[in-house]
């Protein structure tokens, strides 16, 4: 299928979950959702409802597709579907109880994480940190999938991640144990920096393979370089879901102050009030490069991944290595991890003209521009 100028094969569940997670025949696996009314997964009442297009993807593609053959070619037992209440936030911990299609009250602790060896979460948020903890005590593997559409399944999900976790690791070679990364962006006539403090840290990575019997739960679609700082300081814009761009004024690893450059001011009095009130959810808990070539989907799941494009992310960190878990923030709804994709379509009011990585006392031209300068070109052409 091409889409967008990008050609890739014909979507397989059976692929994606053989190259990915490589199941024996004694594998179980269950599907997630999430919604309003998590009883509506009685009978699958919820597929009532158009505008539920996520849900109905994971119903159709997923759930139809184990049911229809994909477990009994693979072997694997199991293929219901579940469904809890829609969290409202990106990470935020998943409630204790959900719903199977017969309408009956489960608890994930009894009747989830320990009778499944893969979950495979279709929802509308996020739910990779409280998922990654639960499979650290559990034992269990699996993949989160949120917002997937049409183009997602048709390129991110449908390539060779096998592939995508070798160059992938090329750039994380090239990248690795950096002491800091310096971003410029350019905003009208203005322009800010911020320098993200690495302490010489490995670089980690998103590639989609999770294989073994190491618990752990991948970010589908993968593909990108990540770390979690160590500290922050310098200014960033910020383009808000209703338009709204404020400067974020970062000291000490943290936002401490907001400026609006256009848009609403409420928004950002909102922001600023959330950061009052909770600090730590202005602590910068991630920095992450795309390193695959995708069309763009309009959904940041896939459109970070895309080689060029950068995301900084406030908030919860436990999943990625970090220490911010969600003990930390004073109300448990603020315990997100938030990401704020640096992309053409995304932020075209905002351009990149340059990142650079320190390392061994040199400085290597990342991205210029949003694209991939020579340094990380040579990366992938050259390993």
């Amino acid at each position: 299928m091409v889409i967008n100028g990008f050609e890739f094969p014909p979507f397989s569940l059976g692929r994606l979950l053989t190259t990915c997670f490589e199941p024996t025949e004694d594998h179980t696996v269950c599907i997630l959702i999430d919604l309003q009314a998590p009883a509506d997964a009685k009978d699958f009442a919820f597929l009532r409802d158009d505008s539920l297009t996520i849900q109905r993807h994971a119903h159709e593609v997923f759930y139809k597709g184990l049911q229809d053959g994909v477990a009994d070619e693979l072997g694997l037992q199991g293929g219901e579907l579940f469904a809890y209440k829609i969290t409202g936030g990106s990470n935020l911990d998943l409630p204790d109880t959900l719903y199977d299609t017969d309408g009956r009250e489960l608890r994930f602790e009894d009747d989830i994480y320990s009778r499944y060896d893969l979950i495979l979460c279709i929802s509308t948020y996020s739910a990779t940190a409280p998922l990654t903890a639960a499979a650290k005590v559990h034992k269990f593997r699996g993949a989160t999938l949120h917002g997937i559409n049409d183009i997602i399944l048709n390129s991110g999900l449908s390539v060779d991640y096998f592939d995508v976790s070798s160059n992938a690791e090329k750039l994380r070679l090239g990248m690795t144990r950096a002491e800091s990364i310096e971003i410029d962006f350019a905003l009208n006539d203005d322009g800010c920096t911020i320098r993200l403090d690495l302490d010489a840290q490995e670089a980690q990575k998103s590639h989609g393979l999770c294989h073994g019997n190491t618990p752990d739960i991948a970010n589908l679609p993968a593909g990108e370089i990540y770390y979690v700082p160590t500290g922050a300081e310098g200014r960033f814009p910020m383009k808000y879901e209703d338009g709204t761009i404020g400067i974020m004024n970062v000291r000490g690893g943290r936002i401490v102050s907001i400026s609006l450059v256009s848009g609403d001011g409420e928004t950002i009095e909102r922001h600023r009030q959330r950061i009052a009130a909770d600090p730590v959810t202005g602590e910068i808990g991630e920095l992450g490069f795309g390193t695959q070539r995708l069309p763009v989907s309009g959904r940041d799941i896939q459109d970070e991944k895309i080689l060029g494009t950068i995301h900084l992310a406030t908030g919860r960190s436990d999943h990625l290595g970090g220490t911010l878990t969600p003990d930390r923030f004073n109300k448990a709804e603020n315990a997100t991890h938030d990401d704020i994709l640096f992309a053409p379509h995304k932020t075209p009011e905002i351009n990149i003209p340059q990142v650079r990585m320190i390392r061994d006392g040199k400085t290597e031209v990342l991205i210029q521009d949003y694209r991939p300068a020579e340094y990380m070109e040579a990366l992938l052409r050259d390993h």
